[in-house]
């Protein structure tokens, strides 16, 4: 089992905190990135979503669950702490007035509001170049048209605002004085250069925003020094060095076990994405994918999906499907050729095509056509999409050896991670432990603090082996995805 008792823990331990799509999260570990027993907490929350394309949440409600998760692990523990670590949700952006307090909502990755804005940006600049620069294309994901959206439409607001940051960053400013962005919550607004390891100074000055309304960026290795009063609220925590936030993408990564550029990581949670570890600079970024700078000499390159779980939850809310073991039987099986062909962007499209104001298609469904088989078509819709940034992340790294599949959904559907197996032709292998963004946070920290030090192996479950003789099947209804794909964005577009 991944874990410890308390007794059996090894120093330095580390306070982890997960902030993602569906709630806080926190958990304790020790050297050896073990969670301990009775440690981990979770506040539940949701977005507030409408259906212009807003997707928000409140921003002090988030600092307070992490207050509240920072509570029970330190009196859970009941130990020193060395350090306490932080990921968010990517790209997401507070306004803050010059007493600290946040103006605005944190508006999300899935904020869809500004894709006019990203039609504009596409327009005047060199988005080829940009990307190479920056490691992203535009996207109503990333900032820079946020920030135009938000200029156009609020601009008493914009203008009231004296510093920008992600949420973590904002947590941070509220429970313990002091803040930066960590290297890869920079890099995945979009407004990062890779190579320089600085904010983008041109795309600054396109969208009016001054540098110094941003946040210094920090590297994993250059944790933060909290304000005295932190060590009086928290004892346990008095001696601990507090790091600069990251992003998900960042941990999910490192937490999933990954080592090198021979494994890819496929994280299916209530969004998803497809990232593999590179060291050094990456030249000719293919124009689906992005590539985040991480630390001082690694990045991560990939591309993601704004709907995985969130796809889930819609079919199994709206249709009227059989029990689960029927379900999750279809989804293993031999293909249906009945099933139809589905684009399935509920909230827009990210990798490969850019595409925010994308929507879900179901091709061919007749009279005839059955819950199952839409069930099933959507699912083969997501494995596809996986599909399209792998095939651009060989044009990189080459074929990778194994793809890890994290994430609550990857453990819950094992029907995906076979589908996607027989669809690409590599295994593809479970990591079963909970809460892996969580945990590489844990580790993040801990190459800093004990550098050196072994760390324990990920739980994994049975490989999924591809079906050779599926792969002939799967690599035709890609085409057919690629010919429905072109004429839905030809005509979005």
């Amino acid at each position: 089992m991944f874990t410890t008792r308390r007794a059996d823990a090894q120093n330095p331990l580390v306070l982890a905190i997960d902030v993602g799509s569906t709630g806080t999260r926190a958990g304790v570990y020790d050297v050896r990135g073990l969670p301990l027993r009775n440690s981990k907490t979770k506040v539940q929350h949701a977005f507030t979503t409408l259906n212009d394309g807003t997707s928000t949440i409140d921003p002090d409600q988030v600092a307070d669950e992490i207050r509240r998760c920072i509570n029970f692990c330190t009196d859970a523990v009941g130990a020193p702490i060395a350090g306490v670590a932080i990921d968010t949700f990517a790209s997401s952006l507070v306004g803050v007035d010059a007493d600290g307090r946040a103006i605005t909502p944190c508006y999300t990755y899935a904020d869809s509001r500004c894709a006019p804005q990203v039609n504009y940006l596409r327009s005047i600049l060199d988005e080829d170049d940009t990307q190479q620069r920056t490691g992203t294309r535009q996207h109503t994901g990333y900032l820079p048209p946020r920030f135009l959206w938000l200029q156009q439409t609020d601009p008493d607001t914009f203008g009231r605002v004296r510093r920008w940051m992600s949420l973590g960053e904002y947590a941070w400013l509220r429970l313990i004085g002091r803040t930066a962005a960590g290297t890869s919550t920079a890099a995945w607004t979009g407004m990062l250069n890779r190579r320089r390891g600085r904010w983008d100074a041109e795309l600054c000055a396109l969208v009016g925003v001054q540098l110094e309304q941003l946040s210094p960026i920090a590297p994993p290795d250059d944790p933060l020094t909290p304000r005295a009063s932190v060590g009086e609220r928290w004892p346990d925590l008095a001696d601990a060095v507090w790091f600069a936030p990251i992003s998900d993408g960042h941990s999910q990564s490192i937490g999933a076990g990954s080592k090198d550029s021979s494994q890819v990581v496929l994280s299916a949670a209530t969004s998803g994405a497809m990232r593999v570890l590179v060291e050094g600079d990456v030249d000719n970024l293919p124009r689906g994918l992005w590539c985040n700078r991480i630390d001082r000499t690694r990045s991560i390159l990939g591309g993601a999906l704004n709907d995985v779980g969130r796809a889930v939850t819609w079919l199994e809310s709206t249709l009227k499907l059989p029990e689960r073991a029927v379900v999750e039987a279809t989804l293993m099986g031999p293909p249906l050729p009945a099933v139809p062909i589905v684009l399935p962007w509920f909230t827009g499209e990210r990798s490969t095509g850019w595409v925010g104001q994308a929507r879900a298609v179901f091709h061919r469904v007749t009279a005839a056509t059955t819950p199952l088989e839409l069930y099933r078509g959507a699912i083969e819709g997501v494995a596809f999409s996986y599909q399209r940034i792998l095939r651009d992340l060989t044009q990189v790294t080459g074929r990778p050896r194994e793809i890890l599949g994290t994430g609550r959904v990857s453990n819950s559907l094992p029907g995906l991670l076979q589908i996607v197996a027989d669809a690409s032709g590599a295994p593809v292998t479970p990591i079963t432990i909970k809460r892996s963004t969580m945990h590489g946070t844990a580790l993040m920290a801990l190459e800093t603090l004990a550098p050196g030090v072994e760390r324990a192996e990920v739980d994994r479950g049975a490989t999924f082996t591809p079906v050779p003789d599926r792969f002939g099947y799967y690599h035709r209804r890609m085409e057919r995805f690629q010919v429905l794909y072109d004429k839905v964005i030809a005509a979005a577009n």
